[in-house]
Formats: structure tokens, C-alpha cells, sequence
């Protein structure tokens, strides 16, 4: 079974897990998957992840959801910019998440960043998804 949109089923698994109160939540590995979760991790929303290959040569990704006094740290996280609608901004015009509390991830030319990155570089992309 093929995935349409990886990286939105790579929120739904964090999402899921944070839900549910899991500790760890396992997902297939990407290069962009990868690039986000070093975001989320920067800017403290999962505690830390790590690759894990199984034994059919198939590489995994264990990531280590964070919870603040039992409440999960990350509270809503959804997918902008899906396949059949992408969704582009200019570095002047990138939203602020909850007026400046959430987090927007960015694909730019300079690779993945935080909304907070992009707009101190002054570069724009394709907004990826949103955290709060």
C-alpha cells in the first residue's frame, strides 16, 4: 500500500500518539519527515526522535512525544498544504500561529525552518503544516 500524503500521515500518527498518551509513536522514515521532526525537536514540541532499522531492511522512525504535567505538549497539529492544494507564502506574509505562540513549518529553497526562521531570513516557501 502506497501513502497518497506522507507527511499527513505523519501528523495523524503524532496526533494519534498524543492522544492515546503514548510514549514513543513508530512511523516510516523520509528525508522530509526527518527535516520536520529536527523543527519540532528545535523548538520543543516532541522530546527527541531516532532511526531504528528493522531487521527486513525497512528504516524506521521512533519519536519521543513530550507531555507538560500529563497534558500533551503538542494540543492541535494539522496539515496546509496537501497534494491537491498546495499553499505558498511570501516571507512577509506568513501567518502567525496563535499570535506568535504555535509554530508554522516551512519548505523553503534553504530547506525545512520554523515560521520564526523564515520570516528572519526573509524567505518564503510552502507552509507545511501548523503546530499549537
Amino acid at each position: 500500500m502506497t501513502l497518497m500524503d506522507p507527511i499527513g500521515d505523519m501528523l495523524t500518527r503524532l496526533r494519534n500518539g498524543q492522544q492515546r498518551l503514548m510514549s514513543k509513536v513508530e512511523m516510516p522514515s523520509s528525508n522530509l519527515r526527518l527535516k520536520i521532526l529536527e523543527v519540532l525537536k528545535i523548538e520543543g514540541f516532541i522530546s527527541s526522535y531516532h532511526i531504528e532499522k528493522k531487521d527486513n531492511n525497512k528504516i524506521s522512525l521512533i519519536v519521543d512525544l513530550k507531555y507538560y504535567e500529563g497534558n500533551p505538549v503538542i494540543k492541535d497539529i494539522k496539515r496546509i498544504s496537501k497534494p491537491g492544494r498546495r499553499v505558498y507564502s511570501r516571507a512577509t506574509s506568513i501567518p502567525r500561529i496563535q499570535n506568535g505562540l504555535g509554530l508554522a513549518i516551512i519548505s523553503t529553497n534553504k530547506g525545512v525552518m520554523s515560521d520564526i526562521e523564515a520570516r528572519k531570513n526573509n524567505i518564503g516557501g510552502e507552509i507545511l503544516c501548523k503546530v499549537f
